[in-house]
């Protein structure tokens, strides 16, 4: 396995009086795209949360590169190099374009060149660039989310649910900016209920259930094995569809 940019041990975390993590061990290998599957209510999200620091652990500890990150508020984490798209996208609606993205660049002016890439994997922004964020289409929401995210370089990555909702041209277009970002070595955590999607883009692929990783390994072994995709998953997709 590639070496690791972040590793989960044991960790178990609550939201108010409910246990929603049970002892959670995942490892995301540098440099690749890993897909966190699941039956909604399995935990991925709170996954993503708790490693932002937004979700307090009660057991475990995370690692970030050599790095114990575990209790460290979320502007430290953020700071250090982890982005994250919430599934809400966490845009401001009011701003416009240009000024959601001025206000993601906190270590100073957007840098050109990096925003010259920015519009390259998503020209809308620049059609768009004066419009209120508001008024985009999801899609467009979406990939200012993930501009917003990237507007300076990160090394890690948390996507939560990036084609939820969305029509297939505009999936479509996401998965080519997430190849991009790939090729860039940006480490990236996928939440993704679209299989299609997820077995196009993933490399390493973990399956949740009941606040635990029930399964980790690589996604051609996943996508491959319809057999193992009913167990885990409860369906099966087949390695063509």
């Amino acid at each position: 396995m590639t070496e690791p940019i972040l590793s989960l041990s044991g960790i178990r975390a609550d939201i108010a009086q409910y246990h929603i993590l049970h002892g959670v061990d995942l490892v995301i290998p540098r440099g690749e795209l890993t897909v966190l599957l699941g039956r909604n209510g399995a935990g991925k999200s709170t996954t993503l949360r708790t490693i932002m620091g937004l979700t307090t652990v009660t057991d475990g500890n995370v690692r970030y590169r050599d790095t114990d990150i575990t209790g460290w508020p979320t502007p430290r984490i953020a700071r250090s190099g982890i982005a994250f798209v919430p599934e809400s996208m966490g845009i401001f609606g009011l701003l416009t374009v240009r000024e959601n993205l001025i206000l993601a660049a906190v270590n100073g002016p957007m840098d050109e060149a990096r925003l010259d890439w920015i519009f390259a994997l998503f020209p809308p922004l620049k059609t768009f660039w004066n419009r209120p964020a508001g008024n985009l289409s999801g899609g467009q929401k979406q990939m200012l989310a993930i501009a917003r995210a990237v507007i300076e370089p990160r090394e890690l990555l948390l996507v939560d649910e990036p084609t939820k909702g969305l029509a297939p041209a505009i999936i479509n277009d996401l998965a080519d900016a997430f190849e991009q970002l790939k090729s860039q070595q940006v480490s990236i955590l996928l939440v993704e209920q679209n299989f299609n999607f997820s077995r196009r883009l993933g490399q390493s692929v973990a399956v949740m259930s009941d606040g635990a990783i029930v399964h980790a390994g690589s996604m051609a072994e996943l996508a491959d094995n319809a057999d193992l995709q009913h167990e885990l998953l409860g369906l099966a997709l087949g390695a063509h569809q």
